[in-house]
C-alpha cells in the first residue's frame, strides 16, 4: 500500500479526488482540505513570519531570495518516521509552497528508504490536468486519474451568453484585472488568465502559462478595468479585506471604473484562486458568478464577496 506525504495543498486535494486520502500519512503546514487531513503529522513550516502585512511578507521573501535560502523547513525526522513511499511536491514556485529543491535537500541528509518524488508544475489549466494524471500514474491508478480529469473538465464548459433565437445582441467582454498580491501589486498569471477568458472576461494583466507579473498602480489606473478581482496568494477573505487599505487609501482609487460601478470583488485566494488542483473548477465558477450577475451565486459570501466603494 502507498504511504503518501503531500507537501503542497493542491496535491493533497488531488490525492483526495483520486480517492486515496486514507493513504496520506503526512502533510505540509498549509494542507487544510479536506478536513480529515488536518489530523495528519505536519512535515514543514515557514521560516519567515507569515502573519505580517503584504509589504512585510514581500520584504522577507525577497531578503531570503537574495541569500538563496529556502523560506521553508522540511522536518527530516518526521519524514523518516513516516517512511513514505511517495512524496508530492512542486517546482512551480519556491515562494508559494515547499519545492523540489527543499525535498531533495532533506532526502540528501539521510531519510531512509527511497520514496518516489512526484513533482508538479501547474503553469496552466492543461498542466493542472497533467499533474493530476501524474499523481495518478505514480500511485498506479491511471484510469482513475483520467476519469477524475474528465469529470472536472465536464464541469468547466466555457461561458456562452444565452441569447434568444432571432435576437441580435452585441455583448462586450468585461475587462478584468485580477490581483494576486496587494503591496507591492502583482497580477495573477499561470492558469488564472485562462479561467478569466473562459468565464467570458477579457484579461488585462498576466499571461496564461507564465508566472504572475509585478505591476504598479499607474498601470491599473491607465487600463481602468471594468472588474477588479482581489485574490492574494495565501490570504482568506477576512485577511484580504484587512489589506485593502493599500489600495483604498490611494487618491485615485475612487476614480477607477470598477470602483465607481461597484465591481470590485474580494476572493479567498488561499482556498481557491491559488490552488491548482480540483477546486480550480470552483475558481472558474466564482469568476462566472462575478462576471455574470444573472448567475445564481452559489459561492458568494463564502468564497468571494463584493467590495462597495468608499
Amino acid at each position: 500500500m502507498p504511504r503518501i506525504v503531500s507537501l503542497i495543498a493542491s496535491a493533497t486535494e488531488i490525492v483526495d479526488a483520486l480517492g486515496m486520502t486514507a493513504d496520506l500519512v503526512g502533510r505540509s503546514h498549509e494542507c487544510d482540505y479536506p478536513e480529515a487531513v488536518k489530523s495528519l503529522p505536519v512535515c514543514t513550516r515557514p521560516r519567515i513570519a507569515v502573519d505580517g502585512s503584504s509589504r512585510e511578507i514581500d520584504a522577507l521573501v525577497k531578503a531570503s531570495a537574495r541569500t538563496s535560502v529556502s523560506i521553508y523547513d522540511v522536518f527530516e525526522d518526521v519524514l523518516a518516521r513516516l517512511e513514505p513511499t511517495h512524496i508530492i511536491t512542486q517546482i512551480q514556485c519556491e515562494v508559494c509552497a515547499v519545492s523540489l529543491r527543499d525535498v531533495e535537500q532533506a532526502l540528501a541528509r539521510g531519510i531512509p528508504g527511497r520514496p518516489q518524488i512526484v513533482s508538479l508544475q501547474p503553469d496552466s489549466l492543461a498542466q493542472i490536468w497533467e499533474d493530476l494524471r501524474r499523481v495518478a500514474a505514480a500511485l498506479e491508478i491511471p484510469e482513475r486519474g483520467e476519469a477524475v480529469v474528465a469529470a472536472l473538465q465536464a464541469r468547466m464548459t466555457p461561458w456562452r451568453p444565452k441569447v434568444p433565437a432571432g435576437t441580435v445582441r452585441v455583448l462586450g467582454r468585461p475587462r478584468v484585472a485580477c490581483i494576486e498580491w496587494i503591496e507591492p501589486l502583482m497580477a495573477a498569471g499561470n492558469w488564472t488568465p485562462e479561467l478569466i477568458e473562459m468565464a467570458g472576461g477579457a484579461n488585462l494583466f498576466g499571461e496564461t502559462g507564465r508566472h504572475s507579473p509585478w505591476m504598479n498602480f499607474e498601470q491599473l489606473r491607465l487600463q481602468d478595468p471594468d472588474v477588479i478581482v482581489i485574490a492574494p496568494c495565501g490570504f482568506d477573505l477576512p485577511r484580504t479585506e484587512a489589506e485593502m487599505y493599500w489600495l483604498t487609501d490611494r487618491p485615485d482609487w475612487p476614480q477607477l471604473r470598477a470602483v465607481k460601478s461597484g465591481r470590485v470583488y474580494l476572493a479567498d485566494g488561499n482556498q481557491y484562486f491559488n490552488r491548482p488542483g480540483p477546486r480550480v473548477v470552483e475558481t472558474f465558477e466564482i469568476l462566472c458568478e462575478m462576471l455574470h450577475p444573472e448567475i445564481a451565486p452559489r459561492h458568494r459570501g463564502r468564497a468571494w464577496r463584493d467590495m462597495m466603494s468608499r
